[in-house]
């Protein structure tokens, strides 16, 4: 295999990685252009944890020792280091207020709204004079400013709070009671109504959030739940949010693997149906890589993005949701490999990336205090609520973070990466590569005489060996190795490999175009 340079290897990564520029020229959004075009690179926050001022370093927050949770305001300070990463979308979990009754957690979970057309005052910094409202403005502009577009989340229930003051918003089973979805015993299911009657008060509702969160400057809303919903209800508030802008960007938390309702006699709406209602996007069924034990799996994941660009009027895309903050962190799964992988295969399939914070320095989501008894608490439950290894969103929690550095160094080089080739990326023809085991997958994405090589192993446990079928190229082809452990090697018409556990390898090819 020939290889370029070490300098030139070096000279690519550096031109990769610095692209951020700030300005304070005056904001467009053009989110749903950079979606469409898989040109997002979207990291998702929970305000409370995300600069938490935990001095004494045991986890949580102590008020009464003046450590300050997250709030809009404190969480400006670390939006450089987030767009330094390559971060171009910030995904920020409801900043909507919490139900404290029959509440989950010693916050309440963020999930469980009790309002939809305020803030959340958990989220106001007490040192500023600014409003909530202003605080929040605050944060958005100063996202913009680094070239970050912002989507808020929309939660699909409503607080055991809000049924009390709203019971007519809510369904009822037969016995005339608020259902449950599933054992989420903080929150009860809004009444969307159907297909051929939406309900008014409900779509209103939605609305004022609508309206809350465009006047506060965000670029777009992640619809938690939205299978949850009928397609018309959807189409109904969609059309009215790009009234106000154009470019206002919705992305559907709904799965191609989802058939069910999340609770028996709730609505469903498959995905397909919601992207006709004018979401931009979904999850797709990334999330499943955690199962996939054979390169099919990847190739019908390839196979269904190819599909998607013809498929509807307006481009769709999709999420690289292989990890998010209802996945256990990828470090108790597989380890740092798995980690490694998803960041290399959303730089380099058609998808708009995506990670949960902390995924990028390692963090396991490990509470010491989990599911203990609080001394102190702000709702009902005098718990602290946890699901183990995935992001707290019921507590006043540490701020998060790792200590793996490669597993950085791959986040921001891959990001690079990524925004450098995403042309390339994006329009490019993706060949699935057949190889000699069928733990390892193996792709290629070429365009106008050069090529991208994806080969990963899918064996966690053990390292293995395989011949990938490359055609035409030769060991007089011109190959960079973007990111790679073991050493492939080049014969004709084929790529020797030796992999080790979990292993993705990026190579880039500077003098073949594989068709």
């Amino acid at each position: 295999m020939k290889f370029f340079s070490k300098t030139l290897i070096l000279f690519l990564f550096i031109t990769f990685n610095c692209n951020v520029v700030f300005s304070a020229d005056v904001w467009v959004n053009n989110l749903r252009r950079l979606f469409q075009d898989n040109a997002a690179i979207i990291y998702e926050i929970n305000l409370r944890t995300y600069n938490a001022q935990d001095t004494n370093k045991n986890g949580i927050i102590d008020f009464d020792d003046a450590e300050e949770s997250g709030t809009f305001l404190n969480a400006v300070s670390k939006l450089d280091e987030t767009a330094m990463k390559g971060v171009n979308v910030l995904h920020v979990l409801p900043v909507t207020p919490v139900g404290k009754t029959k509440a989950l957690g010693t916050a309440g979970s963020l999930y469980a709204a009790s309002s939809f057309n305020t803030l959340n005052p958990q989220l106001k910094s007490e040192k500023s004079a600014l409003t909530i409202e202003e605080q929040a403005m605050k944060f958005i502009d100063e996202a913009h400013k680094r070239k970050m577009a912002v989507i808020i989340d929309l939660p699909s229930c409503g607080a055991y709070d809000l049924y009390l003051q709203r019971p007519e918003l809510f369904l009822k089973d037969k016995s005339g009671q608020p259902m449950v979805p599933s054992d989420w015993t903080d929150v009860r299911i809004l009444n969307a109504g159907s297909e051929s009657n939406v309900n008014r008060d409900v779509l209103s509702l939605y609305k004022e959030f609508v309206d809350m969160v465009t006047n506060l400057g965000a670029d777009g809303i992640r619809a938690d739940v939205a299978t949850s919903k009928p397609a018309a209800f959807w189409k109904e508030l969609i059309d009215y949010s790009r009234k106000k802008d154009p470019q206002f960007l919705w992305l559907a938390e709904a799965s191609d693997v989802w058939t069910q309702p999340v609770a028996q006699g709730m609505v469903f709406t498959p995905y397909d149906k919601l992207l006709q209602a004018g979401f931009d996007g979904f999850y797709g069924r990334f999330f499943e890589l955690k199962n996939w034990k054979t390169a099919k799996s990847i190739y019908d994941v390839i196979s269904d993005l190819q599909l998607l660009k013809t498929k509807y009027t307006e481009p769709k895309s999709v999420i690289g949701s292989f990890t998010t903050h209802d996945e256990v962190s990828p470090i108790l799964i597989n380890g740092s490999p798995f980690s490694e992988m998803i960041i290399w295969l959303n730089a380099t399939l058609p998808v708009n990336s995506y990670f949960p914070d902390g995924f990028d320095t390692g963090d396991n989501y490990i509470y010491n205090w989990a599911n203990k008894k609080a001394l102190k608490t702000f709702t009902d439950d005098d718990y602290y609520f946890v699901h183990r290894g995935k992001l707290d969103i019921f507590n006043f929690s540490r701020a998060l973070g790792g200590k793996d550095r490669n597993l950085f160094q791959n986040f921001v080089m891959a990001n690079g990466f990524k925004l450098r080739f995403i042309n390339f990326i994006n329009n490019g023809k993706y060949v699935p590569l057949h190889t000699s085991n069928p733990e390892v997958f193996a792709y290629s994405v070429s365009s106008n005489g050069k090529s991208i090589i994806v080969i990963g192993n899918l064996n966690f446990r053990m390292p293995v060996e395989a011949e990938v079928k490359v055609p035409h190229i030769t060991s007089a082809n011109m190959v960079v190795p973007v990111k790679i452990k073991g050493i492939p090697v080049t014969g004709r018409g084929s790529v020797k490999d030796k992999l080790y556990p979990g292993e993705i390898q990026v190579l880039y090819v500077d003098d073949l175009e594989i068709k």
